[in-house]
């Protein structure tokens, strides 16, 4: 009992709460492949707050000893669930005091999805080609059912920024770097035309996965300038196929494009 008591003590004073009787018995009594984490508790109480609506975007997270006390976890445990939530794109956080601070709820799919894909491109456990397959597919199938007329008002928007970033990609001044990044834009903009939020969440996962690959296709400017004088014109010919409500021609101009990138990036 005297080595119990201590053992409290030490935690008390190093101010994290002791593991509950679920972290101390799940050791012995649960194999290893089928007991949750600890942190899972957080995870999983988190997510039925934000499906019911207890908890909303905006919203700030209890801090580190309450949700530990709340859950029966260590706040280390805690800690390991809000660094998940911080790269899945659910929570952002910052130190300091005041409503801004701590744990706050947000809503940002592309940065989860985006920080898996480049992982697992990065072991080779998923390609570029197949990056670029799905990118079509994606990008294909939101030209062929974009109606412009759903919502006018929003869709003179986007095809105004489209428009915006035509003409800035057209600057024979422009950098490199600058025009991936606009061209990138380009094309979440035109998928968002579908009106479809995952739509949208994917084509920015997938941009953001392989902008090291399309970064390094380009050693050089001269062997740029003529690669991007032809993607300035497919960018004008999927923006007036757009603009002019043909969505099959926007989506062939679209597949051509792309493969037309990739081709010439790996030589084949």
């Amino acid at each position: 009992m005297k080595k119990e008591s201590s053992g409290a003590a030490t935690w008390e004073n190093a101010g994290v709460a002791p593991p509950s009787d679920i972290e101390r018995s799940s050791a012995t009594d649960t194999p290893a492949a089928s007991r949750p984490k600890a942190y899972e508790l957080v995870l999983d109480d988190i997510e039925d707050e934000l499906r019911t609506g207890a908890l909303k975007v905006g919203d700030q997270l209890p801090g580190e000893r309450a949700l530990a006390e709340a859950h029966g976890i260590s706040r280390a445990s805690v800690r390991d669930a809000i660094r998940i939530l911080d790269v899945m794109g659910v929570v952002r956080t910052s130190t300091g005091s005041g409503p801004g601070a701590g744990a706050v709820v947000i809503s940002e799919p592309a940065a989860g999805i985006a920080t898996a894909l480049r992982m697992h491109v990065a072991s080779a456990r998923l390609s570029v080609q197949e990056i670029v397959q799905t990118r079509i597919l994606l990008e294909t199938w939101a030209a062929r059912v974009a109606d412009l007329d759903a919502d006018p008002e929003r869709s003179a928007v986007v095809l105004r920024e489209a428009r915006g970033l035509l003409a800035d990609m057209d600057d024979p001044q422009l950098e490199r770097e600058s025009f991936h990044e606009l061209d990138a834009r380009f094309h979440v903009l035109l998928s968002g035309l579908a009106g479809n939020a995952v739509i949208e969440a994917m084509m920015e996962s997938l941009r953001l996965a392989i902008s090291d690959y399309v970064r390094g296709a380009v050693r050089s400017d001269e062997a740029w300038e003529p690669v991007a004088t032809v993607l300035r014109d497919q960018h004008h010919g999927i923006f007036d196929a757009v603009v002019s409500g043909q969505g099959e021609v926007a989506a062939e101009l679209l597949r051509e494009h792309i493969e037309w990138f990739h081709g010439w990036s790996t030589g084949s």
